[in-house]
């Protein structure tokens, strides 16, 4: 059996965080609509729930996983959304109930997964640290979403740091699913981390760079904010490009969010 990582305990944090966010919200508030276009607090926390069932059943059940992926193959424009609305359409406590459920048996899933093992997924496949840091960057996004709409402004917090990964090791993704040549260099990124450390990633002689916060890349990479409310750097043409276009999802470019002046 594999000993637990670090990114299972910070998954564990990082869902029971967002989780105290709107567990006492009313009916009312969960309908509230956030920055992802028809989606209400409600669908943000059903994309979670459906997505940690979806992990499950590929730690656990590659028959079953397979089954989603055909109903994906069939819908694929649609299958997320719909997802996000059957899932909406439950009662607040039926759907939070559900979401904790199905986070906690995930995580006793990717727990008891032997070591080495790689579990199929809609992209390549992935072993359980990577399964769980996927999960844990897309519970921050979302979670993100959801703050927004409330009013809310949370501290950071190190576990920033898988999303800087992901981030990071998605920039190649990022240039070929818009068509655009991959940069044969590698780029220095380094930020800081809500804790004052320096994370570093490439080489420390790298010609092209990115520099900033955790936080300010991790809102980027996400695409929970736009470039111009960040405060990035990039130092070279490549860099900066890959700042236009960075995400830290699998999938098509998304449309990102406006400056802020726009949204308003």
């Amino acid at each position: 059996m594999s000993e637990p990582t670090p990114v299972l305990a910070d998954l564990r944090d990082e869902s029971e965080e967002l989780d105290r966010l709107v567990a006492d919200l009313t009916e009312e508030r969960w309908r509230l609509a956030t920055p992802a276009p028809r989606w209400s607090i409600a669908h943000q926390i059903a994309h979670l729930h459906w997505t940690d069932r979806a992990a499950l059943l590929a730690v656990t059940d590659e028959t079953g996983f397979g089954q989603v992926v055909e109903t994906a193959l069939k819908s694929p424009d649609t299958f997320v959304d719909d997802a996000a609305d059957e899932g909406a359409r439950l009662a607040p406590a039926d759907l939070l109930s559900r979401w904790r459920e199905g986070r906690a048996a995930l995580d006793r899933a990717l727990r008891a997964a032997p070591q080495g093992t790689r579990f199929p997924w809609f992209g390549p496949p992935m072993s359980a640290a990577s399964m769980a840091t996927g999960r844990l960057m897309e519970t921050w996004a979302h979670g993100q979403d959801i703050a927004d709409v409330l009013g809310v402004v949370r501290a950071p917090t190190d576990r920033l740091r898988h999303v800087v990964r992901i981030g990071v090791r998605a920039r190649n993704f990022a240039f070929g699913v818009r068509g655009l040549p991959v940069p044969q260099e590698e780029f220095r990124v380094e930020v800081r981390s809500p804790s004052g450390e320096s994370w570093t990633y490439g080489p420390e002689d790298a010609r092209q760079r990115v520099t900033g916060t955790a936080l300010d890349f991790c809102l980027l990479v996400t695409q929970r904010a736009h470039r111009d409310d960040v405060a990035l750097r990039a130092d070279g043409p490549d860099a900066d490009r890959w700042l236009d276009i960075a995400q830290a999802f699998a999938g098509p470019p998304g449309t990102g969010r406006p400056p802020k002046g726009e949204a308003e």
